[in-house]
C-alpha cells in the first residue's frame, strides 16, 4: 500500500468538484473559510458557492433554507465555530426540521480535536461529538484518514440526512488503501484482531492507536485495533461482535472523558447488554488545555500518547496473566 500524507478537507472537496459536475443540486457555503481546494471549486461553480462570512448562525440557516428547496448543501467551517457558534440553529432548523422534512444538509466542521494545537482551548474540539450526539436524526461521520474522507463525499449525496462530519485540520498518512472495500454502513472497521485487549478510537487517535499497537507488538502484545467512523448511528449489534472478542476495552479519544462521547458510546453498548467486558477510557479530564505546544506534547501532557497508551496496556494485562 503506498503511504502518502494528504489533508482530508481537501480530498473530500475535490470529490464534491467533480460530482457538481454532474449534480446540479450540490451547493458549497462556507462561513469565510477556504482550502486550496476551494478555490478551484469557487471559480467554477461560481454560481453554486456562497460564502455567507463569518457567520456560521446564519450559515446554518441559509443551508437549511436551501435543502427545503430540494438541494444538497455543504456548510463548510472551522469545527469548534461551526458546532459550537451555532448550536441552537443546528437543534432548531436541523435536527427538528428533520424530523417532518428530508433534508440533506452536510455540516463539515475541519479541526476536529487538537488538530489547531497551538492556537488554543478556543480553537480545540473537543466537545463535538458529545453535544451532536444529543440530536436526533444528525449523523456524526468521523474518519480517520483521507481515504476516509474520499469516500463520504459520496455517501453524503447518497444518504439524504443531515450529516456532521469532522476532518482533522493536518496533513495525514492514509491508513486505508484507495483500492479497499470499506463497509461504510457498518461504521467501523477492525484494523488489527487482537487477544485480551482491544483498543477503540477514532480520527486522528487511529494512528496514534495503531502505533502503540506497534510497540506492544514488538514486546508481543497482540492488541486488538477498531476505527469507528461512524458514531452516529452505530450498526450496534455488529459493533458489540467485534467487541465481544475482548476482555477489556480501551477507548482512546481526542476528546473529554465520560461526557457522552465515545467512551460512553462503547460503554452504553456493553451495559446493555449486561457482559463482563471492563472498559477503560483515556481521553482529556474535566478541564480544557490551556498549554501551549505541538500535538504530541499535549497528548504527552495528558498520557494519551503512544508511550501511555503503551503502559496501560501492559498494567491491563497483568490482570490477566
Amino acid at each position: 500500500m503506498n503511504i502518502e500524507k494528504k489533508t482530508m478537507r481537501d480530498v473530500f472537496i475535490e470529490r464534491i468538484y467533480y460530482r457538481m459536475f454532474e449534480d446540479k443540486t450540490l451547493f458549497f457555503l462556507t462561513a469565510d473559510f477556504g482550502s486550496p481546494k476551494l478555490d478551484k471549486l469557487r471559480k467554477d461553480f461560481g454560481d453554486r458557492f456562497i460564502n455567507i462570512g463569518i457567520a456560521e448562525q446564519n450559515l446554518i440557516n441559509v443551508a437549511i433554507g436551501m435543502a427545503l428547496e430540494g438541494f444538497t448543501i455543504y456548510a463548510y467551517a472551522i469545527a469548534p465555530f461551526l458546532i459550537m457558534r451555532a448550536y441552537e440553529q443546528i437543534r432548531n432548523n436541523l435536527s427538528l426540521l428533520s424530523h417532518i422534512h428530508e433534508v440533506n444538509v452536510n455540516l463539515v466542521g475541519v479541526g476536529a480535536g487538537l488538530s489547531y494545537d497551538v492556537s488554543g482551548p478556543t480553537h480545540h474540539s473537543l466537545e463535538d461529538i458529545s453535544i451532536i450526539r444529543t440530536l436526533p436524526n444528525i449523523s456524526i461521520l468521523s474518519p480517520s484518514d483521507w481515504v476516509l474522507a474520499e469516500r463520504f463525499a459520496d455517501y453524503s449525496i447518497e444518504n439524504k440526512k443531515p450529516k456532521y462530519i469532522r476532518f482533522d485540520g493536518k496533513p495525514l498518512p492514509n491508513i486505508y488503501d484507495s483500492k479497499d472495500v470499506i463497509n461504510l454502513q457498518q461504521g467501523f472497521s477492525e484494523l488489527i484482531e487482537g487477544e485480551e485487549i482491544c483498543l477503540v478510537s477514532t480520527g486522528y487517535m487511529t494512528h496514534t492507536a495503531l502505533k502503540a499497537a506497534d510497540k506492544l507488538a514488538c514486546d508481543g502484545v497482540k492488541t486488538g485495533i477498531i476505527d469507528i467512523f461512524v458514531i452516529k448511528p452505530v450498526h450496534e449489534d455488529l459493533f458489540f461482535q467485534a467487541l465481544s472478542k475482548y476482555k477489556h476495552i480501551v477507548t482512546i479519544e481526542e476528546a473529554f472523558i465520560n461526557k457522552g462521547g465515545l467512551d460512553s458510546l462503547v460503554m452504553g453498548i456493553l451495559n446493555e447488554r449486561g457482559v463482563n467486558i471492563r472498559l477503560t477510557n483515556k481521553g482529556f479530564k474535566d478541564s480544557y488545555v490551556f498549554d501551549i505546544g505541538s500535538r504530541e506534547y499535549l497528548h504527552k501532557l495528558n498520557n494519551i500518547d503512544e508511550k501511555g497508551i503503551v503502559e496501560d496496556v501492559k498494567r491491563l494485562l497483568k490482570a490477566y496473566r
